[in-house]
């Protein structure tokens, strides 16, 4: 399905240095064009279900080959994971969600759909752009001019989510799309990885390592002390490779 470019992908998760238990899930389906990496919420058992939730539900679906309409499907399952996570709190009486973050390939095209505070980013040419908007709640202040960006990191409310799957009824979802080129590397990941080592450690380690980088990524998070469960999911991109047999090209 990911058509004009050859595709590798790595995907991992770790349940870190001090939790007991993994919330978070992911899911790659290379040949589908599409993965998704989700940080669940609400506690052990209840956040472990919700991300499950999600995931599940993003698998369960299969994505057209139109990137319009893969989109759509994607965000229909998305929704349909909010209603049912949100259900099953509601008649649990206990409080449980998760972020999603997602990519889609097709062509020479991407999209990314997302909420809370999982992240994508995206290398290219050595200089690496978060492709996502956190929901959080100091977000939203540094949005509105309230909050300093260079408060963000010492705020105690940083990691409190302004928006998540299965939190409220209703869900609103934020989408970009964009056109590949050749040797992007995208990287999914849970606040597990980017909350403890910094964007320029995480840049030289891609730059540095390509598609090796996600081993080197998840050591870096556990050096670091990781105290949550980190996630990395890695997707590069490049042209197809060409043989020549007997002076044929294939």
């Amino acid at each position: 399905m990911t058509g004009t470019f050859r595709i590798e992908d790595f995907a991992f998760s770790h349940v870190g240095n001090v939790r007991s238990q993994n919330e978070d899930s992911h899911f790659a389906d290379g040949a589908a064009g599409v993965w998704v990496v989700a940080d669940g919420m609400g506690g052990h058992t209840n956040g472990k279900l919700a991300s499950e939730a999600l995931v599940a539900a993003v698998a369960a679906v299969r994505l057209p080959e139109s990137i319009d309409e893969a989109c759509e499907v994607l965000a229909q399952a998305i929704h349909s994971a909010n209603t049912a996570i949100y259900g099953h709190a509601q008649a649990e009486g206990v409080q449980m969600g998760t972020t999603v973050v997602a990519l889609i390939v097709r062509g020479d095209e991407f999209a990314v759909l997302w909420a809370g505070d999982s992240r994508a980013y995206l290398q290219r040419d050595g200089v690496l752009v978060q492709l996502t908007r956190d929901h959080t709640q100091v977000q939203e202040m540094v949005d509105r001019g309230l909050l300093d960006p260079a408060d963000v990191e010492d705020h105690p409310m940083k990691h409190v989510l302004s928006r998540a799957v299965g939190v409220q009824e209703a869900l609103e979802i934020d989408a970009i799309r964009d056109t590949m080129v050749s040797r992007d590397l995208f990287l999914l990941c849970s606040d597990g990885l980017y909350g403890v080592v910094g964007e320029a450690q995480i840049a030289q380690i891609m730059h540095e390592r390509g598609m090796a980088a996600g081993e080197a990524l998840i050591e870096a998070s556990l050096a670091a002390g990781a105290p949550d469960n980190v996630t990395v999911t890695l997707v590069g991109v490049n042209e197809p490779t060409l043989l020549v047999l007997n002076g044929a090209s294939s």
